[in-house]
């Protein structure tokens, strides 16, 4: 043997996935359905509009997947339903009257930049939704603000009042828990339905669709970190229920932040990336600048998977 094939070095390595008979479909149209109680609930608040922003997200997602493959001279993937699953829950951070043009770049940034230049389904270290809604919403910030566009509702924004006037506002306002449940309030057109949401993420757990780690710790680290701050505070901070039941909070838990490609795939890593996420979006609300940081949160989280990842790894089929 040469002293080249020598130097010649083997690196092995477990896939970052379990195989279970499932196939990119079927999840994709799992997701579908569990969305669907949103989709309705958000039409029954919003109206035509709403149904308008989410079919074009829709829409431009599959065509932008369906230009790029070609482009790119693969084989077309627009029929295993992951573009439009992406469509839709980037609609669902969009406000209701969102310009067109909006939901249109939105959504063409969300395929093209965080799916398609990774290489597709799968490849991106990010949340594909939330690169599109982080391109827009950074850039336009008033065209994705739900209370300078839903001008025309009774309802209010709990989290701008909690932001600017403090939780001792909250007790005297209109909103009641089982309104904010049911989508009482001013936010993003799908990510404000709570119950929905939850109806539709326990749904997913109930298929074995998503794993309960992720989404169990992301909700445990909002409330752990919330209760702190209520505690030292109550005047100040607002209860741990109260962030549950706000902002895109239910969304990220159970829709986001359990993106198979961009979340850890073994229990341990899966618990202490939950419960960052979960930490970070009560921190984000509360010091820093944006009143919902629930994107955000699940984006840094992203960004920490691989060393989540590097945590106790285990091949494939390995005993315990």
């Amino acid at each position: 043997m040469s002293n080249s094939e020598k130097n010649i070095l083997f690196a092995m390595s477990a896939a970052p996935f379990w195989h279970c008979g499932r196939t990119i479909t079927k999840n994709s149209m799992h997701y579908m359905i569990a969305l669907m109680p949103a989709v309705f609930m958000a039409i029954w608040h919003w109206g035509i509009p709403a149904l308008g922003v989410m079919s074009l997200s829709i829409l431009v997602a599959m065509l932008t997947e369906e230009l790029f493959t070609r482009v790119m001279h693969r084989t077309s993937t627009i029929a295993d339903g992951t573009a439009a699953v992406s469509g839709l829950l980037l609609a669902f951070l969009m406000p209701a009257n969102a310009p067109y043009w909006i939901v249109i770049l939105a959504a063409f940034c969300a395929i093209s930049l965080g799916k398609m230049a990774f290489g597709g389904y799968g490849a991106n270290p990010v949340n594909t939704v939330l690169v599109g809604w982080a391109m827009v919403f950074v850039s336009f910030p008033v065209f994705m603000d739900p209370n300078s566009m839903l001008l025309q509702t009774d309802f209010i924004d709990p989290l701008v009042r909690l932001k600017y006037f403090g939780a001792e506002a909250l007790q005297n306002a209109s909103f009641t828990t089982s309104g904010l449940m049911f989508g009482e309030q001013i936010g993003a057109l799908g990510a404000s339905q709570i119950l929905a949401l939850l109806v539709g993420g326990l749904y997913l757990l109930a298929r074995g669709v998503i794993r309960w780690e992720i989404s169990l710790f992301f909700l445990i680290g909002v409330l752990l970190v919330a209760a702190i701050l209520n505690e030292v505070d109550p005047s100040k901070y607002a209860s741990p229920f109260f962030h549950l039941m706000t902002g895109s909070t239910i969304l990220c838990a159970f829709f986001l932040a359990t993106e198979f490609a961009c979340a850890p795939d073994r229990s341990l890593g899966m618990i202490l990336f939950g419960l960052t996420g979960g930490a970070l979006l009560v921190i984000i609300r509360t010091y820093g600048v944006y009143t919902d940081g629930a994107p955000f949160a699940v984006m840094l989280a992203n960004l920490l998977c691989p060393y989540f990842d590097m945590i106790k790894p285990k091949p494939f089929g390995v005993k315990k």
